[in-house]
C-alpha cells in the first residue's frame, strides 16, 4: 500500500546515499628538515671546493713555516771590483789566466793548510792583527818579459806597518826576473794602479794580509794564521811569513820571500801544488815549502 515513509520519501524508493565531503590532503606545517651540519651546508654551497679548500689552507700554513725557518740566501756576495780600499771577501770569485803547467784548480780556493806540529815563536816583530781592510799601492810600472801580459794589483792592509811601495815593489821585481812565470816568452807582467782595478784592467791581486785576518780572506783553506794562501783572484800573502820565512829556512828572507810570491801567484796562474821529486833535488816552486821540505832543497823560482 502506498504511502510516505517518515522521512516523506514515497514507500518502495531507497533512501539515497549521503555525500560525504572528500578528505582533505593536510600538507605539513614542519618547516623543512635543518641540514645536521654547518659542513653539510658548506659542501652544498660550494661543491668540491669545499673537500680542496683545507688542504690548500695547510698547505700555505706549511711554506710560511718553512719560509720563517729557513729564509731563501741570496747569491754570494764577490769580491769587491776594486775599490782603493777592499773588505774581506764574501766568496771567491775566479779570475785570471788559464793554466800554465797545470790545469785550473776546481777548488775554490788553494794554499798550505797551517801546521800540525808546533811552530817555533818568530823573533821578528810584526802586527798579529791590522785592520782587516785592503789599500791598494798606487801607480805602475813598465812592462816585463815577452808573451801574453798579465797586470796585476798590489794591496796591503791597513794597520800593519808596512811601506806598500817597498812591498809593491819586491812584488815586481819578484815577477820580473827571468827565472819566474815568464821565462822564456811564455807571459809578460806589468803592475797597475787604482784606475785599473776600478776598470777591472787586471788579471790578478797580490795582498800583504796580518796573519789573524788571513782566515778573513783565506775562508775554508784552513791557514791557521801561519801559511799564505791563493782566494779568488788574490794571492795572499801571510805578514808573519813574509816578515820571519819558515823554520827550516834558516832565517833566509831573501829565498823565502820570492818563493811565497811566486807560489802563490803560481796557484793564481792555474798551477797546482807538486812533491819533492826527490832527496837532494831542488824542489819545486809549488812544492808546499812552508810545510817542509821533504828532502829537497829550497827553491823561489818556477825557472830556476
Amino acid at each position: 500500500m502506498g504511502g510516505r515513509l517518515t522521512d516523506g520519501r514515497p514507500a518502495g524508493r531507497p533512501r539515497p546515499l549521503a555525500a560525504h565531503p572528500e578528505p582533505r590532503v593536510r600538507t605539513s606545517r614542519r618547516p623543512p628538515e635543518r641540514e645536521r651540519s654547518w659542513f653539510r651546508r658548506f659542501v652544498r654551497r660550494h661543491g668540491w671546493r669545499a673537500y680542496a679548500l683545507p688542504f690548500l689552507a695547510v698547505a700555505t700554513v706549511v711554506v710560511l713555516v718553512d719560509l720563517v725557518l729557513h729564509p731563501p740566501g741570496s747569491a754570494p756576495a764577490t769580491p769587491a771590483a776594486a775599490p782603493t780600499t777592499a773588505t774581506p771577501p764574501a766568496a771567491a770569485t775566479t779570475s785570471g789566466p788559464a793554466a800554465l803547467t797545470a790545469s785550473a784548480p776546481t777548488a775554490p780556493a788553494q794554499g798550505d793548510a797551517g801546521p800540525t806540529e808546533p811552530v817555533p815563536a818568530a823573533v821578528a816583530d810584526y802586527v798579529e792583527q791590522g785592520a782587516g781592510t785592503l789599500s791598494i799601492v798606487d801607480g805602475s810600472s813598465q812592462v816585463y818579459g815577452t808573451g801574453p801580459l798579465k797586470r796585476f794589483v798590489v794591496e796591503v792592509e791597513d794597520g800593519i806597518g808596512v811601506d806598500g811601495a817597498v812591498f809593491a815593489e819586491a812584488v815586481t821585481q819578484t815577477l820580473a826576473d827571468p827565472r819566474s812565470w815568464g821565462n822564456g816568452g811564455r807571459m809578460s807582467f806589468q803592475r797597475v794602479g787604482i784606475a785599473e782595478a776600478d776598470a777591472r784592467q787586471y788579471d790578478f791581486r797580490v795582498s800583504l794580509v796580518s796573519p789573524g785576518n788571513m782566515e778573513t780572506y783565506c775562508p775554508g783553506v784552513g791557514t791557521g794564521g801561519y801559511t799564505s794562501c791563493r782566494y779568488g783572484e788574490r794571492a795572499v800573502i801571510n805578514l808573519a811569513r813574509w816578515a820571519t820565512a819558515v823554520p827550516h829556512y834558516d832565517g833566509d828572507l831573501a829565498t823565502y820571500r820570492p818563493y811565497v810570491i811566486n807560489h802563490e801567484v803560481g796557484h793564481a796562474l792555474g798551477n797546482g801544488h807538486r812533491p819533492c821529486p826527490g832527496a837532494g833535488q831542488i824542489a819545486p816552486v809549488m812544492q808546499q815549502q812552508t810545510l817542509g821540505l821533504d828532502g829537497c832543497g829550497k827553491n823561489a823560482w818556477p825557472f830556476p
